[in-house]
């Protein structure tokens, strides 16, 4: 039996193992604890264990631990504990930094020749002076008694943890304030003033109230970095209507989807989402698929076809009999292997987590050596006291505890200047770790919607564009309104469509001028007995290079054919470049036809590409990568990429996709650039620098100062470490991580790689030799195709002109660009018609 808990209280590294080895104690078979999500799934015998020996288990471990139930937890709630949290988080750090401000006011005003009230002043006031001092820290010491409660809870069950040594810290400084108060007052009874005035400048309340805020900071800036991890399947689900119309007892009766059962026949009408898989049985229809294909043209329906769930009727009704419902839908398949994937990827244990395993029992190790050894050695109590509250003091992880967070924090802010969103904080340390990238295609290297890229007609263009545009206008399919955005560009005016029909699967009629048109595929055209003679060569042509074409006839033949193609976005080339030159291994996949994709792949020299590939099978790409050691990053918009997002090492989302794989992602291009990638590359790589730096620091201080606080350089030179002065010097230590974090606020894209990275794209386009075949008419001896001959070697970039009279074209060859108005100036200008491009 598998089980999925939610686990509270998990800060680090050190806590996912501990819940993890407390849970393993129990005998089950597999345990997987995710510390981002803060889940846990579990494979046990529920004959030997069960869900409360689980939650009793991580209990004693120190944490909490509930049953996840799906219908329960949804992201409404996961949203709702995220926000509670970092609420309270911001609460605990506004009260810290205000008790602490005052405190320090007074505990340090006197120093600097600050004015406090005169009842704290002098040997006179130097019981109220430490009693409010005292005052001022209760507040500090009760909103973050969480540390405290974490880490004596991790002592007791000996898995120190970062807390455990906050605790120490605070605690011991707490209590050695209240024995100087004790000491003071018990001196006042005997006015020895003397003593009093001692101590007076011995209280280190701000000790432990400091301790204790600027860990606060750390642990909100750490919040603040962390992603919506758990708002996916609140997209998901909501995808599938909530009602369906079905026919029961011969009746057509509206039902919820989730009683839809197998065999149950369902009514779909225009407009509508298609409630659970099925087969088609009556009517036919074009339906959107590219929420679960990501194909992005629709897809035409008939009898026998399959539908699927959560997919979108375009026109046309249909009825189709229930094959696969509940959790055996595709969406609900998706959603599985998304929750599978968050739950099984594998968080990041970071360095300062794996250091303070280490240094955190090694500190209370040498704190309480340092207090033993000193009062054995000088009977003197609260010297040896004071030099083991130094150590704890300077031990402290607070720069430790900022190093991380307040680099990312940095980072992320200066990511969302450049539209680059990191989810979390995992995901902006390891995306530069990345060695394959996935790219999706539709929408991702694509715009995501076609354009007309060829018009072949034996007409007059414009004449042959005012009837196709005409027909089209009155047509909802993407390809009609590739058509008609082309036909706007061309100033192109409309003619009057009787007659209008649109023809599901096929295409569209109309009646203009009393003439019939037919615009669609090739079946309309075999089903009107019309011939398509030269343009099925035209079309196979279009097909390799992964067009779509629209047939346009009348009663009689062929008038024209317009191909239209889902193009790559303009910077999705020099991305890809630059990604290759860094060594990155790029992959295609998509649901298209291999034909479209191997056209994009070779277009755009990438190096591998998986073609019809349905949601579980990009799923199953990312985990074939990731078995041979590869970190795989996996870029995509549309919901079908759901599962692949989640189980990549690295999810990037497109920021135009659908909500689903924004929230299924670690990584959001908002600007929807694929240079954004690159940009997003280069900023983890920064940020991981950044921390490291932090971490060597703030290791290289305690390192430095440890010795010193222990007392180690009082035999020889007389030199101690004051807490107070402990505690100053562990605040400069944070002061260095901040100040080294924000230096990520300069960080500079790359310009001068991009730069030069266009230009060699641009060169290697000028040096490439490419053909083109041009249609003349007029020709009709050697003389007229030595006349056209000549008029095209003219052209700039034209390398040679082949001239054929039988079949009244041009080959040329030649470099760059050539506009094809250039090319129809030449021709007309030497008297000959020009009927365009193959």
């Amino acid at each position: 039996m598998k089980q999925r808990f939610d686990v509270y209280g998990m800060t680090c590294a050190s806590c996912q193992a501990a819940v993890d080895r407390a849970v393993k104690k129990l005998g089950v078979d597999d345990v997987n604890v995710n510390l981002i999500n803060e889940t846990m799934s579990v494979n046990y015998d529920p004959n030997k264990i069960s869900d409360e020996d689980i939650i009793n288990a991580v209990s004693k471990a120190g944490y909490e631990a509930r049953v996840k139930n799906m219908k329960k937890n949804k992201a409404k709630a996961s949203d709702n504990l995220k926000e509670i949290e970092e609420e309270n988080t911001k609460f605990r750090l506004k009260i810290s930094f205000f008790f602490m401000a005052v405190l320090m006011y007074v505990a340090m005003g006197p120093m600097v020749g600050l004015p406090i009230p005169m009842f704290l002043a002098g040997t006179e006031g130097a019981i109220n002076y430490a009693f409010v001092q005292f005052l001022l820290t209760i507040p500090v010491i009760f909103v973050n008694r969480k540390f405290f409660i974490s880490g004596f809870k991790s002592l007791i069950n000996k898995n120190p943890n970062m807390d455990a040594l906050v605790g120490l810290g605070s605690s011991s400084a707490l209590i050695y304030g209240i024995f100087v108060i004790m000491r003071m007052a018990h001196a006042a009874g005997r006015g020895d003033f003397a003593t009093i005035d001692s101590y007076r400048h011995n209280l280190y309340f701000e000790s432990s109230a400091m301790i204790l805020t600027l860990i606060t900071l750390g642990k909100f800036f750490e919040a603040r970095s962390k992603g919506e991890t758990k708002a996916s399947l609140k997209n998901l689900m909501s995808l599938t209507p909530d009602r369906a119309r079905v026919i029961r007892n011969n009746k057509e009766v509206e039902i919820s989807t989730e009683d839809i059962v197998k065999d149950d026949i369902i009514i779909i009408r225009p407009g509508e989402r298609i409630p659970v898989d099925g087969v088609i049985i009556e009517g036919s229809s074009i339906v959107d698929e590219s929420a679960i294909t990501g194909e992005s043209i629709p897809i035409s329906k008939n009898i026998g076809d399959d539908v699927i769930s959560a997919t979108i009727n375009i026109q046309g009704s249909f009825k189709f009999k229930a094959t696969r419902v509940g959790e055996d839908t595709t969406l609900a398949q998706i959603i599985s292997l998304v929750n599978e994937a968050n739950e099984t990827k594998a968080p990041i244990a970071k360095l300062a987590d794996k250091i303070s395993a280490i240094f955190v029992p090694a500190v209370i190790l040498i704190s309480i050596v340092t207090f033993i050894g000193w009062y054995s050695y000088t009977k003197n109590f609260e010297f040896a006291l004071n030099l083991m509250i130094s150590v704890l003091v300077i031990s402290c992880p607070c720069a430790l505890g900022l190093a991380t967070p307040m680099a990312i924090m940095v980072a992320t802010g200066k990511s969302a200047e450049l539209g680059l969103l990191f989810k979390n904080a995992e995901s902006l340390e390891n995306l530069h770790k990345v060695d394959a990238i996935l790219l999706d295609k539709t929408g991702t290297i694509t715009e995501g919607r076609p354009v007309v890229t060829d018009l072949f007609t034996q007409m007059n263009e414009v004449s042959f564009l005012e009837i196709a545009a005409s027909l089209e206008h009155l047509s909802e399919h993407p390809l009609s309104n590739a058509i008609n955005a082309y036909a706007e560009e061309k100033n192109i005016s409309l003619l009057s469509v009787e007659g209008f029909e649109s023809l599901v699967g096929r295409g569209i009629k109309g009646i203009i001028n009393n003439t019939i048109y037919y615009a669609g595929n090739l079946r309309l055209m075999e089903e009107n007995n019309i011939s398509i003679n030269e343009y099925e060569n035209i079309n196979d042509r279009l097909a390799k290079d992964g067009k779509t074409s629209m047939y346009f006839a009348n009663a009689n033949e062929i008038i024209g054919l317009i191909a239209a193609k889902d193009i790559p976005k303009d910077t999705s080339k020099i991305a890809i470049d630059i990604l290759k030159n860094e060594n990155f291994e790029v992959t295609m996949v998509t649901g298209d036809n291999d034909l479209t994709a191997e056209a994009i792949r070779k277009s755009l020299n990438i190096d591998k590409k998986f073609a019809e590939i349905l949601p579980q099978d990009k799923d199953k790409v990312v985990r074939t990568l990731q078995a041979e050691n590869k970190k795989v990053a996996m870029v995509g918009d549309g919901i079908n990429d759901a599962p692949a997002l989640a189980r990549a090492d690295i999810g990037i989302a497109i920021g135009k996709g659908s909500d689903i794989a924004i929230d299924s992602a670690d990584v959001v291009l908002v600007k929807n650039n694929l240079l954004d990638l690159v940009r997003s590359i280069d900023l983890s790589r920064a940020t991981i620098k950044t921390i490291k730096e932090n971490l060597f620091w703030a290791f290289f201080y305690n390192i430095i100062l440890i010795p010193l606080a222990a007392g180690l350089l009082y035999p020889k030179f007389g030199l101690t470490l004051n807490p107070m002065f402990a505690s100053v010097a562990m605040s400069f230590s944070s002061v260095f991580v901040c100040l080294n974090s924000l230096r990520l606020r300069k960080f500079e894209l790359s310009a001068n790689k991009y730069q030069n990275t266009k230009e060699n794209i641009k060169e290697n386009e000028m040096n490439e030799v490419k053909k083109m075949i041009v249609n003349v008419d007029g020709m009709s001896c050697n003389n007229c195709a030595k006349h056209v001959k000549n008029a095209l070697e003219e052209i700039n970039n034209v390398n040679s002109v082949i001239v054929n009279l039988d079949k009244k074209n041009a080959e040329l060859t030649y470099e760059g660009n050539i506009d094809e108005k250039t090319i129809e100036n030449a021709i007309t200008e030497a008297g000959y018609e020009f009927k365009g491009i193959q």
